[in-house]
């Protein structure tokens, strides 16, 4: 999971630069909304998972 954080991450921010370094300023940030965006959805299903087992565990 730390993995998969720091890609998504480092893909993020590369291509951050890259737009801010063409001018393209808003589309750079709208990428790292995105990226935001995807790491915030595979740390809720994480969470998620980490419920469910729980509840399994104490029979809830």
């Amino acid at each position: 999971m730390i993995l998969k954080v720091a890609g998504v991450g480092i893909l993020v921010s590369a291509a951050s630069q890259i737009l801010t370094k063409s001018g393209r300023d808003e589309q750079a940030m709208l990428v790292t909304v995105a990226g935001i965006i995807v790491v915030l959805i595979m740390l809720v299903q994480e969470i998620d998972e980490l419920f469910s087992l729980v509840r399994s565990v104490f029979n809830f």
